[in-house]
């Protein structure tokens, strides 16, 4: 009885003792599970009730036809030397997920400066995902918009790969309205941007079209009242 009690009063001294005064791997049970990389972003399980179906209306997004065309784009643009992907979303995915061919990629719209110093296939997670972050920049400066762009977890996690064609497409359009000269491939896969139609008109001008009336402000011209009988007066009926 004394033992047990004795054992008892241990390890409530032992549950009161400091934080700091723990062992570091008692203090941070985690940190050791991420260093020997068993945890990690793309280790989640599966999803359930809303969220699943949340992401099962995302996927659905996914064009297999666009991705071919895109597929057929990145090696034309590229060159051989980046390979080919299995057919599938996944094969997509796992084909761009590190990054690299991304920067080849974007680096291959550019004459001289390239965007992208430093391209390094790696294993380590968050160099695949900085690899993946140095295009998306590069991207942004490109030409492509904010809305446009994908999250670097869309791509390295399969989230919404959806998104990621999307800013394929919008990369391959700007490629194709610039017309600089580095785009390679068919031009017809990727539509043209609306350019700006900028006029200059003189202060004579813009004085006289402020006394324009605008159609939108209505007509004098056209249908009328004329002849019509006035609001409130009977209306007259004479037997022949």
């Amino acid at each position: 009885m004394l033992c047990c009690a004795s054992s008892r009063r241990f390890d409530l001294c032992d549950l009161a003792q400091p934080l700091t005064s723990r062992p570091r791997q008692q203090r941070y049970p985690d940190v050791k599970m991420a260093a020997q990389g068993t945890g990690g972003m793309a280790n989640k399980g599966p999803s359930y009730g809303l969220s699943r179906q949340v992401q099962d209306k995302i996927d659905r997004k996914y064009d297999p036809d666009l991705e071919q065309r895109l597929v057929e784009w990145i090696m034309a643009q590229c060159g051989s030397g980046v390979g080919k992907p299995t057919e599938g979303k996944q094969g997509f995915q796992d084909w761009l997920k590190d990054g690299c061919v991304l920067s080849e990629l974007i680096n291959s719209l550019h004459h001289a400066d390239k965007p992208v110093k430093k391209i390094q296939s790696s294993s380590m997670a968050f160099k695949q995902m900085e690899q993946v972050s140095q295009f998306l920049n590069a991207a942004e400066v490109y030409g492509v918009t904010k809305t446009d762009m994908f999250q670097t977890v869309d791509l390295w996690e399969g989230k919404d790969l959806a998104a990621v064609q999307r800013t394929l497409m919008a990369l391959g359009s700007i490629a194709v309205t610039k017309d600089d000269g580095t785009f390679r491939g068919n031009p017809d896969w990727f539509f043209k941007k609306a350019q700006e139609n900028r006029r200059d008109f003189s202060e004579d001008q813009l004085k006289s079209g402020k006394s324009v009336i605008g159609l939108q402000m209505g007509s004098n011209k056209g249908a009328s009242q004329a002849g019509m009988t006035g609001y409130g007066r009977p209306r007259q009926i004479m037997n022949p």
